[in-house]
């Protein structure tokens, strides 16, 4: 049973950064590819942004050029640097595997909030 452990998360004015950090355990992770999502108040979980196991990266185009995933496969560890955040950028972040076809782990952490004002 995988256990994934987000955290990182606040409230930062808008323009300001964070980073997130996701700890995960129970499974091989360095042959994954792990994204980061994110679900604001009504609305649904998005995937924002994934990693592959040899580095290549992919971004919504909401975030690109401000957030930047990684990986370090040796802590099992993931990674979101978030900067420039915009007060739409505030939701609950969470990481998982991206799998093809939208497959993810069955198990969810708890997540992290990021709240962005104005």
């Amino acid at each position: 049973q995988v256990q994934l452990v987000e955290s990182g998360g606040g409230l930062v004015q808008a323009g300001g950064s964070l980073r997130l950090s996701c700890a995960a355990s129970g499974r091989t992770f360095s042959s994954l590819a792990m994204g980061w999502f994110r679900q604001a108040p009504g609305e649904e979980r998005e995937l924002v942004a994934v990693i592959r196991k040899l580095g290549d990266t992919s971004y919504i185009e909401a975030i690109k050029g401000r957030f930047t995933i990684s990986r370090d496969n040796a802590k099992s560890a993931l990674y979101l640097q978030m900067n420039n955040l915009k007060p739409e950028d505030t939701a609950v972040y969470f990481c998982n595997a991206a799998l093809s076809a939208g497959k993810t782990f069955d198990s969810w952490g708890q997540g992290t909030q990021v709240t962005v004002s104005s």
